[in-house]
């Protein structure tokens, strides 16, 4: 999700990425780090039997994997902040980190749908955007909420959570991405 918003936000509000221009490489750059390296991070995993399924339908299968995955997007976000210097790609990627890792911390206790909380943080990162650009994101934000409710009943039909884990992961998805963009920008 995170390569999406980054690639969406190329193409409709390019401004808040400044200094930096949306290229290929850069969107690249974004999907090798928080997409390629997780999902090898969970292959490997699976390579070595810590995780039985990449389903992970046990909350316990899912502690490790998640672990590793928020250290990777706290590195990935201290090296944008001390390499690239670009604040608002920063607190994009700040709040995506803090999702990643609240999402880590809860799988702990409960288990919650991060497709849910994934695809409706994005949406909450898009809603206070749209009123700042004055509605140029709300064809994609629209697009976005249909697919989320897509998204959710997939993962309800496929038996693989529940109503209320789904519900739970697409509440403190929308939470924390609308509010650090509140707070943030």
């Amino acid at each position: 999700m995170t390569s999406y918003l980054f690639l969406l936000l190329s193409f409709y509000l390019p401004l808040i990425l400044q200094p930096i221009r949306p290229s290929l490489g850069f969107i690249g750059l974004i999907f090798l780090m928080t997409f390629v390296l997780p999902a090898l991070n969970f292959l490997l995993f699976k390579i070595t039997g810590t995780v039985e399924n990449l389903t992970m339908p046990e909350r316990r299968q899912r502690t490790l994997p998640f672990l590793f995955i928020s250290i990777l997007y706290c590195v990935v976000t201290f090296l944008f902040y001390w390499k690239v210097r670009v604040p608002n790609v920063t607190f994009l990627l700040m709040i995506i980190s803090s999702m990643v890792i609240v999402s880590a911390v809860i799988t702990l206790f409960y288990k919650v749908s991060i497709h849910s909380a994934a695809i409706w943080g994005v949406i909450g990162i898009l809603l206070p955007l749209n009123k700042i650009s004055g509605g140029i994101l709300l064809i994609p934000t629209t697009i976005l909420i249909v697919l989320a409710g897509l998204v959710m009943s997939a993962r309800l039909m496929l038996n693989a959570h529940t109503p209320r884990e789904v519900l739970t992961g697409s509440l403190l998805g929308f939470g924390i991405g609308f509010s650090g963009i509140v707070v943030l920008f």
